[in-house]
């Protein structure tokens, strides 16, 4: 990787994006298979990570590589999370198909208790970035 990175501002968009997802430091070290130590180390921007690590970590939080390194999709026209990656008519079949998977989500879970829908967030939170994976 570029030595003129700034480790210090990908470390903070990597955590922020780890809080965003209510993920412990601890938990999120487990799900990428490193040390909370060396998450830390990232975080804080004292230590370079592997094209491996960084790799997982864009996978476990679904953001780009460059998002990661760079705060905004440099290689395409708009910052992220605007970022269209498919045509127009593709994003709209897959919108579709988000919405009607939405909507049965909302039948089950208004089956559901406080707690359970809270147990149920926190697994699906833990669940999905060894699903992308």
């Amino acid at each position: 990787m570029d030595d003129n990175l700034k480790y210090d501002e990908i470390g903070a968009r990597i955590r922020k994006e780890r809080e965003n997802l209510n993920l412990s430091r601890e938990k999120f070290a487990e799900i990428l298979g490193i040390s909370p130590y060396y998450l830390g180390q990232i975080e804080r921007g004292d230590r370079k990570m592997s094209l491996q690590v960084l790799t997982k970590i864009a996978i476990s939080l679904h953001l780009p590589v460059d998002y990661i390194l760079f705060g905004a999709c440099k290689f395409m026209d708009n910052n992220f999370p605007t970022t269209k990656y498919i045509s127009k008519e593709a994003s709209q079949n897959y919108n579709a198909y988000i919405n009607e998977g939405l909507e049965e989500l909302i039948k089950i879970l208004s089956r559901c208790s406080y707690k359970e829908i809270s147990l149920l967030k926190e697994v699906v939170t833990l669940i999905i970035p060894f699903i992308k994976s």
